[in-house]
């Protein structure tokens, strides 16, 4: 695991421990490293809830995907980044969501159960693990708010200037690049692709927005 030391130090579950701390608390929670092809499935929706992950290297996106087929987005997660906590932490016995590789990665297992009960060797530094388990989850809890608060606009204009409007605020500036294709922005906001790449021609007429691929200018006031 000392390999990947630097990028595990920056993951939110381990804040305020040390990075020789970390390492034996990896040992002794028997966390394991996969490699991952892109497209590969990590967790597959209906897989028995058990680890969480963290990105050592690459992209993983959370995708849902209803009775037809119809994919949605749920989150993208890069290196460092926890995915599967809130699931795994909540008990439930199935993953809701499947969780896939977006490109080549690396990304470290934990049985999540293996964090929140003691090991019994009396690790000094396991209680700091469980409340940083608990921060995590609390903030997710605000980023599903966020998303939730996106998709449940009625019109795709209104859902996506929501969309663009957080990730300028994200990213303090006007003009910004998104992490999504117009696919994948699509199954992102819930909406028909067409009826998508309609709306940004229709907003960059009306002189809201200049867009440029996954890159966006707020023009007017939204």
């Amino acid at each position: 695991m000392k390999k990947y030391i630097d990028i595990i130090g920056k993951c939110a579950l381990f804040a305020g421990i040390s990075r020789e701390d970390i390492l034996n608390m990896l040992s002794c929670l028997e966390a394991r490293v996969i490699t991952a092809a892109k497209s590969q499935v990590i967790f597959a929706e209906g897989d028995e809830a058990r680890n969480m992950g963290v990105v050592l290297r690459g992209k993983v996106r959370l995708i849902r995907e209803d009775y037809y087929g119809n994919r949605s987005i749920v989150a993208e997660v890069e290196p460092g980044e926890l995915f599967a906590e809130t699931v795994a932490a909540a008990g439930a016995k199935k993953m809701p969501v499947s969780a896939a590789a977006w490109e080549e990665s690396e990304i470290m297992l934990i049985d999540c159960r293996k964090v929140l009960y003691q090991c019994g060797k009396g690790c000094e530094f396991h209680n700091k693990l469980v409340g940083n388990l608990l921060q995590v989850v609390a903030e997710k809890n605000m980023i599903l708010n966020q998303k939730i608060e996106i998709i449940s606009k009625r019109t795709t204009r209104e859902k996506l200037i929501t969309f663009l409007l957080s990730e300028a605020k994200k990213k303090n500036a006007g003009e910004f690049e998104i992490p999504y294709n117009r696919q994948e922005l699509a199954d992102y906001l819930g909406v028909d692709r067409s009826a998508l790449s309609a709306e940004i021609a229709r907003m960059r007429r009306d002189g809201l927005i200049e867009s440029e691929k996954s890159r966006f200018r707020l023009l007017g006031h939204l």
